[in-house]
């Protein structure tokens, strides 16, 4: 059941979103317009792992929901950037951190019913301290949070932000594919 556009109008445009209506025919249903938010810019996060430490992660505030909670690195490709290098940027940035090498994990479309917003998802094997973060308005704290600890705050709801907890949970499936308990850092 592939449903077929038939054209798309701009409400409003922005460098940073576009909100559109789409005129789509769904198969048994007809034909109705359907309001879609488009990204000019896909976004990039690191997950920056540490035998020893555990994972890198933000604890911050988001004003939209009002809410605090751990995070990963990430934020939205330059212009001329590969998902990679913005990833690696991005970690730095907030928390002067860089990481070691970056091997991609996933690529995903968090709400692909409303919008094309594209995230890349990377992890990287420790990293090398260089200093305060460049944007220190990022986050309240950048903290070292053991394998175990981030388990437990993302099934308990410690991690809400979308693009951190769909990392932190593939990371560790990818790490513990038998389902065996994250312990230690």
């Amino acid at each position: 059941m592939r449903w077929q556009t038939h054209g798309e109008r701009t409400l409003y445009d922005s460098p940073w979103v576009r909100l559109t209506l789409v005129d789509v025919d769904i198969p048994g249903h007809g034909r109705i317009e359907h309001h879609v938010v488009r990204m000019p810019a896909h976004a990039s996060g690191t997950l920056v792992h540490d035998p020893d430490r555990g994972l890198l992660m933000l604890w911050r505030h988001r004003f939209i929901t009002d809410t605090w909670g751990w995070e990963i690195p990430a934020g939205r490709i330059d212009a001329g950037e590969s998902p990679a290098q913005a990833a690696a940027r991005e970690a730095l940035e907030e928390t002067g951190w860089r990481p070691g090498p970056i091997t991609p994990l996933l690529d995903y479309h968090p709400t692909n019913g409303l919008s094309d917003q594209v995230f890349h998802v990377f992890t990287a094997d420790g990293a090398t301290h260089e200093g305060p973060p460049s944007d220190p308005s990022e986050s309240e704290r950048i903290a070292w949070v053991p394998l175990a600890e981030a388990r437990r705050l993302a099934l308990g709801g410690g991690i809400g932000d979308g693009l951190s907890l769909t990392a932190v949970l593939a990371f560790l499936v990818e790490r513990q594919p038998d389902g065996a308990t994250a312990t230690g850092a």
